[in-house]
């Protein structure tokens, strides 16, 4: 009988530690199975979401199936052409192979040779599974591929089963709970605070993230040494941001290249682009925000405040929508209850849809509020654009809001008993035009007490301001019910009024109606204020609204770094070429005026046509790697960037001509 080895242990306790994921782990196994029609699934999802702990799962079963697992990261193969054909000779010579490849992201770029050539050679019998943190290009669903692959997007743990993942490490109940609730579903952020809460006998900071043990887990696992000392800076910023965006950058760190920032933050393995900028993800920005914290306070109080003057500025010039990544730069737990920018992973805002009268109807009843349902039913089904809906991931209903302005109030709202008087009530204010008015905002996950953890109000309360058509409210109207202490706390923490005589009583719930004036300065400069008081610091005066600055003349090199940046947003929309206030303007600017040079840059002759055809592959289609777009052409690979380059010059003097 052959001797156990350390390896057989590795594999035994990485299986007994499985926990969860039991749905997932049988999609995948279904792959599996003979007769299958899928042969490739595609596993997605954000850095420590449990995808490789998964993958690993699914080779031990497939062991029990006699497949012959070839399991490859991207991480250990080098960059050089051949090294991915290499590592997949074992597969190649497997009679039943399957392919597990981690980390995808590091091997994107080879995607187009990997269905072109590499998978088409492996057995009739074989199966593959990718694992990535972004989602499949479009590639793998043409071209014959989209009856052959499928999808899993990998979602954070159900409550149950983070529970049952933090209690098999050992931690007492009172502490899992709370693990739990920070964690928000990431099986990585779940081990790292358990095993450290376990090895110390529980937490020492208020926060988790700020405990020493789960601190340096965390820098440890997540960021893995690739920033650069010379970017600190920069990753302070991106902790502390929502997101972050060239302009940000060159604002509130002088000197530096917002652009090249930006770009830089985009190599890193933990960030994401996000509509024009970069965010990291929500576990590296909460380890550099608690390491900055640490390390130096003062630092992180200057570029807070530098942050809130800039996104101030910028709110006052018209970009209203910023006072969500404004509201990100406040601290205080009781105000970001009410009023957060992200409020969860987890969770997502839809509209009103058939059927959902009935299901906060009944929810509404079995939580005791019955005699308020039936109003509530009737403004949902005739004011529908009043209401605002939070799911989780799952699609299960979390919660509602049901809000209306003294301009936008259908006849349904006046006549309702609460609505009414305060309609009447806010129509005699001074700003009337001004005055955003909550009639409901129920967050189902909790009960009628509230739940200072849950971020489903902050959520709604967030999407209503920004579907209020209000740029900068001043009197907002509360729905405070005196038993829910997160509410009742929030409202003393804005400062709102309690004006008993606008109470309303739902059999046994009562409703009191709480006025938070904002001032003349509005919710954008409450929120400004608050920062400033968390800092210290004396009240600020309004900054001059921004206007962005003027475009230098372009050339010839802005044109090329334009068709480079053609999938980025951020680098399209601070492109010199680029006409428009808003970054969604200038990006369409861009795009229509690059496509109009490339069609208006070339004849119809056959040659111009495949100069024509080349730059469009090369640069518009983004599942295209250039590799791919020469063998679409059938071009050697210096035919083709000889052609490419001839090419981009023809479309820069046609753009220039049209500029000049």
């Amino acid at each position: 009988m052959p001797r156990s080895t350390f390896g057989d242990h590795l594999v035994a306790t990485d299986a007994e530690r499985f926990v969860g994921r039991a749905a997932e782990l049988e999609r995948l196994e279904s792959v599996l199975a003979r007769g299958s029609t899928q042969r490739l699934m595609f596993v997605h999802g954000p850095g420590g979401i449990g995808k490789s702990t998964l993958l690993r799962a699914l080779a031990r079963r497939a062991g029990r199936r006699r497949f012959e697992v070839v399991f490859l990261d991207g991480r250990d193969l080098d960059p050089v052409p051949g090294a991915l054909e290499d590592a997949l000779e074992p597969a190649f010579a497997a009679d039943k192979p399957l392919v597990l490849l981690d980390t995808w992201e590091r091997m994107a770029a080879v995607g187009a040779a990997l269905r072109t050539r590499l998978l088409p050679a492996l057995p009739s019998g074989a199966v593959v599974i990718i694992a990535s943190r972004t989602p499949p290009e479009a590639g793998w669903f043409s071209g014959g591929w989209e009856s052959l692959v499928g999808e899993l997007p990998l979602r954070p743990m159900r409550r149950e089963d983070a529970i049952e993942l933090v209690l098999s490490r050992g931690v007492p109940e009172e502490t899992a709970d709370r693990i739990v609730r920070w964690a928000e579903g990431s099986p990585l952020a779940l081990t790292i605070a358990a095993d450290a809460a376990q090895d110390a006998g529980g937490f020492t900071a208020e926060r988790p993230e700020e405990d020493p043990n789960v601190l340096q887990g965390l820098l440890r696992r997540v960021i893995e040494h690739e920033l650069e000392p010379a970017d600190s800076d920069l990753a302070a910023v991106a902790a502390l941001a929502r997101r972050v965006t060239p302009d940000m950058v060159s604002a509130v760190l002088p000197g530096v290249d917002g652009a090249e920032a930006v770009d830089r933050l985009l190599q890193l393995s933990f960030a994401e682009e996000t509509g024009f900028g970069v965010r990291l993800h929500d576990l590296a920005r909460r380890a550099l925000r608690a390491e900055l914290r640490a390390r130096d306070p003062e630092r992180e109080r200057d570029l807070r405040r530098r942050m809130a003057d800039h996104l101030h500025a910028r709110v006052l010039g018209g970009e209203a929508r910023l006072i969500v990544d404004l509201v990100e730069l406040v601290d205080n737990p009781a105000l970001r209850w009410g009023f957060g920018a992200e409020g969860s992973p987890e969770l997502r805002i839809d509209g009103v849809h058939p059927g959902v009268t009935d299901e906060i109807v009944r929810d509404l009843v079995s939580r005791g509020d019955e005699p308020g349902a039936p109003s509530t039913a009737l403004l949902i089904e005739q004011a529908p654009e009043r209401v605002i809906v939070a799911r989780d991931g799952e699609d299960k209903l979390c919660g509602f809001s049901v809000f209306v302005t003294t301009d936008s109030a259908p006849p349904v709202c006046e006549a309702d008993p609460l609505l009414g008087p305060w309609l009447t009530h806010a129509r005699s204010q001074p700003a009337a035009d001004r005055c955003l008015i909550w009639r409901d905002a129920v967050d189902f996950t909790a009960d009628i007490a509230g739940d200072p953890a849950s971020p489903v109000l902050a959520l709604m309360n967030t999407a209503v301001m920004l579907r209020s058509g209000i740029p900068n409210p001043r009197f907002l109207y509360l729905p405070i019910n005196p038993d829910n202490e997160p509410a009742v706390t929030f409202a003393q923490s804005v400062g709102a009024v309690h004006h008993p005589e606008l109470d309303h009583r739902f059999g046994s719930i009562e409703v009191q109606c709480h006025i938070f004036d904002t001032g003349e300065s509005g919710l954008v400069g409450a929120v400004v204020s608050a920062i400033y008081a968390e800092l210290g610091l004396e009240q600020p005066e309004p900054p001059e609204p921004w206007v962005a600055p003027a475009a230098p003349a372009a050339d010839a090199e802005d044109v090329r770094d334009a068709l480079k940046s053609y999938h980025r947003p951020g680098e399209l929309a601070a492109n010199p070429l680029a006409q428009g206030s808003a970054p969604e303007e200038r990006v369409a600017h861009m795009r229509a005026l690059l496509e109009e040079a490339v069609a208006g840059a070339f004849g119809d002759s056959e040659d111009e046509s495949l100069q024509r055809r080349i730059v469009e592959l090369g640069y518009f289609d983004a599942t295209t790697t250039h590799e791919a777009a020469a063998d679409t052409l059938h071009l050697s690979r210096a035919a083709y960037f000889r052609r490419l380059r001839q090419a981009v010059d023809r479309v820069a003097d046609w753009v220039l001509a049209r500029q000049g």
